[in-house]
């Protein structure tokens, strides 16, 4: 094993419970190789999710994505980071691409494409990727995110039906008066 993976393994046992080590750690690994992906994609992660710092994650994904565009570790924290950026044509133009990229997990993404089309209140479109991240899952442990996913989306539909019964049944009295 090379000593890289060993302070990368360190890295990953620690995050997200205990930072100071996780970074300890990823810093040894960087300064073995700098050029290592998961390593990269580990200190974007930190800044996103940790300092909301969302253009400094960015940078890490990019530098990992352009090391190796293979990097199938990449692709479901930058896609998140993107979308919590509110950078959707990017989120969506690396959503097409990285359905292209043999071995991915094409579940992971098709969630993170409904994510995209709930953000931007597309919940129906949404649905549909939620049925094909269903067709795609090949992980029983992660058909109940799926399902979590699915449900928040009915959910804030559900809302919307409420809100609009309301406005007509305000629309109905107005007249009626």
């Amino acid at each position: 094993m090379k000593t890289t993976d060993k302070y990368l393994f360190q890295a990953l046992d620690n995050y997200p419970f205990w930072l100071e080590g996780t970074i300890e750690s990823l810093d040894y690994a960087f300064s073995y190789d700098d050029k290592n992906t998961m390593v990269l994609c580990l200190y974007g992660r930190i800044q996103a999710e940790q300092l909301m710092n969302y253009e400094e994650a960015k940078s890490y994904f990019q530098q990992a994505l352009a090391i190796n565009i293979h990097a199938l570790e990449v692709y479901p924290y930058y896609l998140k980071t993107l979308i919590l950026n509110e950078d959707y044509e990017e989120a969506q133009k690396l959503i097409d691409f990285a359905l292209t990229v043999k071995g991915i997990n094409k579940s992971e993404i098709y969630i993170n494409k409904a994510i995209l089309l709930e953000v931007q209140y597309k919940f129906k479109d949404a649905l549909k990727e939620i049925k094909q991240a269903k067709l795609y899952s090949i992980q029983n442990d992660y058909d109940s995110g799926i399902s979590e996913v699915e449900k928040r989306i009915k959910g804030k539909i559900d809302l919307l039906k409420k809100k609009e019964e309301k406005k007509t049944k305000k629309g109905s009295k107005k007249k009626s008066k």
